[in-house]
């Protein structure tokens, strides 16, 4: 177990070292240079000359790389072209926006999709084993965008119910102390706040969560029914346990652990994934923020980001198989399997 915890955290270094290639090299590909978009239309060439001197953009492709690793082996990510403020903090002010709508999400898929995925285990082949299937094929196939429009437009536009965008009306905006509105405003007791709050984030959350809710369906489905037909199930029945006690303890307690793994991937993937979702609902998350930085070329900002998602979304890799690995004791890391 040692020894594949340390060779999947040495596994790390090179996906971090492609992903850290990949962008730095698209941005440079794909993207416009930044010099005449920060200085303007009118700016002369001598001036776009000195800027991308100053921004060390004049150098060979290698060098700049060679730096920015440099740099952020230091935890210094660069300036925003911009704001001239460190990427560390203007990431950090707009992360929590997205984690809060992260984790609201996973809570819906979770909820729901474990939820749906027994049921229609223990109704198998049933009208609700169909219906069940067919709501998470809808969920993995619809595009988040047009999910969002419809949202929108049924709950805020024909219903009025809930908000077409935002996190918060600006009027009820709770003082800053860690940056999730719902966290804070429970902290200092601003009910109306967190109300608030709390139904600005549901279209976005059911947006997102969406596709990680079908995934979970289809998981614990699929681990249920291969844990229902296992001999200690039908020794359990036959003992005359209760069918509900069969259910919940016995079989969801033993078919939670691939599902588990899932929800961690899934996740972490909500992180970085929310970028459609928040240029919906103009969430003021990180994943706006990308979309807002890449019109305007702000590599840094980008790179930034980017290489934030990929430690994020590795590290729960890496949580999620070893908190596999420790709840099913079947699992051997012999050497020949290891490599």
């Amino acid at each position: 177990m040692v020894k594949y915890a340390v060779k999947r955290i040495l596994m790390v270094i090179p996906v971090m070292i492609g992903v850290s290639i990949i962008v730095f090299s698209l941005m440079r590909v794909f993207s416009p240079d930044p010099a005449p978009i920060v200085l303007g239309q009118h700016a002369t060439q001598a001036s776009i000359t000195v800027w991308r001197h100053a921004n060390g953009l004049d150098a060979p492709v290698v060098t700049q790389y060679l730096t920015y690793v440099a740099g952020a082996l230091k935890g210094d990510l660069g300036v925003s072209y911009y704001t001239k403020s460190p990427v560390a903090s203007e990431i950090g002010a707009r992360f929590p926006a997205t984690i809060e709508l992260a984790v609201a999400a996973i809570l819906f898929a979770s909820l729901v999709g474990i939820l749906l995925g027994v049921l229609a285990a223990v109704k198998k082949n049933s009208v609700f084993d169909a219906a069940s299937s067919l709501f998470a094929l809808i969920g993995v196939s619809i595009p988040i965008f047009w999910l969002g429009i419809l949202l929108i437009m049924f709950f805020s536009g024909f219903l009025h119910l809930l908000p077409s965008g935002g996190r918060i009306n600006v009027m009820l905006e709770p003082a800053h102390m860690t940056g999730f509105y719902l966290i804070d405003a429970a902290i200092q007791g601003n009910w109306d706040a967190l109300q608030d709050a709390l139904i600005h984030i549901i279209l976005p959350a059911l947006t997102l969560g969406m596709y990680s809710m079908a995934i979970i369906t289809r998981m614990t489905r699929s681990a249920m029914l291969d844990t229902l037909g296992q001999d200690y199930i039908r020794t359990a029945r036959a003992k005359g346990i209760s069918e509900a006690k069969v259910i919940g303890k016995h079989a969801l307690r033993n078919s939670l652990i691939p599902v588990t793994t899932v929800i961690g991937l899934q996740f972490g993937a909500l992180l970085g994934g929310a970028l459609l979702t928040e240029s919906v609902f103009s969430w003021p998350g990180i994943g706006k923020f990308t979309v807002d930085c890449i019109l305007k070329s702000d590599f840094p900002i980008v790179q930034g980001i980017v290489l934030l998602v990929a430690v994020i979304f590795v590290t729960i890799n890496l949580i999620a198989d070893l908190i596999y690995a420790f709840l099913d004791p079947r699992i051997k890391y012999s050497p020949k399997t290891e490599g």
